[in-house]
């Protein structure tokens, strides 16, 4: 094999310190994206609440990998500097399928996505990544045809997915038709209903119900054993004590489309001006949601990566 020409980007992730010694033990590892740090919230409580979200995964006995690119490095779990350090940064790139290749190259810093965390994850030998909500069907899209790269991620990539549902200002009728389509697993967990990120329940009906971390790593592995492709995404409902129920965070979600609608905000730019305007209508109710229903989530994933690592066994 010919050398690596100098100043090409490296495929080989950088791992933190914990990764790199959990990997190496066989400890269950659950990975983490990092626009929930560089996009979704303000310094610095996004800072507070990634480190929450780790230490809910170390206290359900697996080990966090919080997944960024660095100077263009892969980075695989990121040490308490570089976290802080990615929290306090400006003109990091968001990073899809389509962007994770080109901010390597170009030797630049950019936060993961869903799609380029499940990516990443798959690339480390980690099975399981938890989120707050995954992106789907932009309401419209039958005129822009905004839909989420995260979708079809979920048909290619084999990580099982823990999120609160679709995020709620999306068209989830549609994302939902979009996942069966792709033949995606949407398992609701412990209910019947799919979740509605900030509500408990979309009013729609999940295609799949389990009830426990050990029918869900069951189903991850069989889906290897099959030859399938793909992951599958598990709905997991917020806390009830955080949630914001559907009838009341809906006007708010409607009042923010509108706006967006009116001031003619697009693509990448939808998400980050929706959900800054309903923090503003619900008085930064959706910010403390957002915040239990990740928690949760990881909580969560990292029995699910246990139960998958004890099968592996």
């Amino acid at each position: 094999m010919e050398d690596q020409k100098p100043g090409a980007p490296m495929l080989q992730p950088d791992y933190s310190e914990e990764v790199r010694v959990a990997k190496a033990s066989g400890k269950p590892l659950v990975a983490l994206e990092s626009t929930i740090i560089t996009h979704g919230m303000p310094y610095p409580q996004n800072v507070e609440t990634a480190r929450a979200v780790e230490a809910e995964i170390r206290d359900a006995g697996a080990v966090p990998a919080t997944i960024a690119v660095l100077g263009g490095r892969l980075h695989v779990g990121l040490e308490p500097a570089e976290l802080e350090q990615l929290a306090r940064a400006d003109a990091v790139m968001k990073l899809s399928r389509a962007d994770l290749a080109a901010c390597i190259a170009a030797g630049r810093t950019g936060a993961t996505t869903v799609a380029g965390t499940m990516i990443a994850a798959h690339l480390a030998g980690i099975s399981v990544f938890a989120t707050g909500g995954i992106g789907g069907v932009h309401r419209g899209a039958e005129l822009s045809f905004d839909i989420s790269a995260d979708l079809r991620e979920l048909a290619l990539t084999p990580v099982t997915v823990v999120a609160a549902g679709a995020k709620a200002i999306l068209d989830l009728p549609k994302t939902l038709e979009v996942l069966e389509t792709l033949g995606v697993p949407v398992i609701a967990y412990g209910q019947d209903d799919f979740p509605a990120f900030w509500s408990q329940s979309s009013g729609l009906a999940a295609p799949l119900r389990m009830d426990s971390a050990a029918e869900i790593a069951a189903a991850h592995l069989a889906r290897g054993a099959l030859g399938l492709a793909g992951g599958q995404l598990v709905a997991n409902p917020v806390p009830p004590k955080a949630e914001i129920a559907r009838a009341e965070i809906t006007p708010a979600i409607e009042a923010a489309l509108a706006e967006a609608a009116a001031q003619g905000i697009a693509a990448k730019a939808v998400t980050p001006f929706l959900l800054d305007r309903i923090f503003a209508l619900t008085e930064g109710r959706s910010l403390a949601a957002n915040i239990a229903l990740v928690r949760n989530n990881a909580r969560l994933a990292a029995e699910i990566a246990k139960e998958i690592a004890t099968r592996q066994g």
